[in-house]
């Protein structure tokens, strides 16, 4: 998937094959779908169709008809963090899931069959933080990017980068571009020359009550009124609004403690994401 920003029109449908190791969905698995539904369905406007129950309930998020996103209920037999995971492309499911093993990471789920959807695995870093993998067949993944209610970004909060940052590239063919100007410890993930996740690394100030993580950034047409709003709701803020590089952001919590990034984005199309950190 190209980055979100890059998406053209009110719609910037993106409803075709993802390269390999594009971010291609974000998946949340809760204890109470219901209650997130009407969380999300009044934060972001979504609305909700039932897909694959491979793994228990489970629906797709729709904005204006277009896929965006997954909530599922957390089997109770798997230990899954409660926390919005990205899934990156790939042509064939079964050799990533390899690849992931023989780098150093684990696979905790699949590969499996999605119903006619796709296959899909679920996996961990070296490091432990949690991504999935979509091999798409009729599920090519988020329909819709670039516009209110979407994700936009993807960015691994970590220990430090170098390691996994070669984890990511050989597992997916990401071109790595460290960020040098502040001294600040960012790796910005690209393919085809463009941005597609980062790779932040906190050392001692990751939280340890998280360890490393994806945090999903969804785009918001106004940061603050989105914040409040989420407050009204049971939300949580974890970091207030401030002005970033890419934007306007906010660090928040969804009821269940899912964490997630509200961004009010640069109204530029070109703009694509720096390695400013992001929460």
């Amino acid at each position: 998937m190209t980055d979100a920003r890059g998406s053209e029109g009110r719609n910037g449908e993106t409803n075709a094959r993802r390269t390999p190791g594009a971010p291609c969905w974000v998946s949340l698995m809760v204890h109470g779908p219901a209650a997130t539904h009407d969380f999300y369905g009044s934060l972001f406007g979504w609305e909700f169709r039932p897909g694959p129950q491979q793994l228990g309930p489970y629906a797709r998020a729709l904005l204006d008809g277009y896929e965006v996103a997954g909530i599922g209920q957390l089997p109770p037999d798997r230990q899954l963090p409660i926390a919005w995971t990205p899934y990156f492309a790939s042509a064939d499911v079964n050799r990533t899931a390899e690849t992931v093993r023989l780098c150093g990471g684990t696979v905790g789920v699949g590969p499996l069959d999605a119903g006619e959807a796709g296959r899909l695995a679920i996996a961990s870093d070296p490091s432990g933080a949690v991504f999935g993998v979509w091999q798409a067949a009729a599920h090519l993944g988020t329909a819709v990017t670039g516009v209110p209610g979407t994700p936009v970004w993807n960015e691994l909060t970590t220990f430090e980068t170098a390691g996994v940052a070669k984890f990511y590239q050989t597992v997916f063919g990401f071109e790595l571009e460290p960020e040098a100007a502040d001294g600040s410890d960012y790796v910005t993930l690209r393919l085809d020359g463009r941005p597609v996740a980062g790779l932040r690394g906190v050392g001692s100030a990751l939280p340890r009550d998280r360890g490393p993580h994806w945090v999903t950034y969804f785009e918001v047409a106004d940061a603050d009124a989105s914040l409040e709003r989420l407050v009204g709701l049971g939300g949580h803020v974890v970091e207030p609004v401030r002005e970033s590089a890419r934007g306007r952001l906010a660090m928040v919590a969804d009821p269940e403690g899912a964490r997630f990034a509200l961004l009010q984005s640069p109204r530029d199309p070109a703009h694509a994401p720096t390695g400013a950190s992001g929460g």
